[in-house]
């Protein structure tokens, strides 16, 4: 495990399919890549820039994310999204998001993730049910 670091970074690429559209995701009717699985691809390259350099036991949750869809990519064009830590604040770690598409830059924002320790997290989460569930 290494140190956290302003700097760190990681991207990941997909081929859009149709699980990825708007209209698939319900958030518009458009057979284009989603503004849903945008934001989840931008999050999956934060997460993946993390790896490494977490403490046994700690993962990190999406506390906020701040993300301009700024064009369309059809079904079949691949998606590059790229994240870099920018600023760390105590268990809030803010990243600047970016994606493109084969032909143009597609998305771009902030958005913060925030440490916490795996299992106290999920136990917490848990105890929001019923008795007995």
């Amino acid at each position: 495990m290494s140190e956290l670091v302003n700097g760190l970074s990681a991207e990941i690429d997909i081929t859009v399919t149709e699980s990825d559209t708007a209209a698939k995701w319900g958030s518009g009717l458009v057979p284009v890549f989603g503004t849903p699985a945008l934001v989840g691809l931008m999050e999956a390259a934060a997460v993946r820039a993390l790896e490494g350099y977490l403490r046994e036991g700690q993962t990190t949750v999406g506390g906020r994310i701040d993300v301009r869809h700024l064009a369309a990519t059809p079904v079949g064009m691949s998606v590059r999204a790229r994240a870099e830590l920018v600023a760390i604040e105590g268990r809030k770690l803010t990243f600047k998001i970016e994606a493109w598409d084969e032909f143009e830059k597609v998305g771009e924002g902030l958005h913060e993730r925030f440490v916490v320790q795996k299992e106290t997290f999920i136990a917490r989460a848990q105890a929001k049910r019923p008795r007995g569930n």
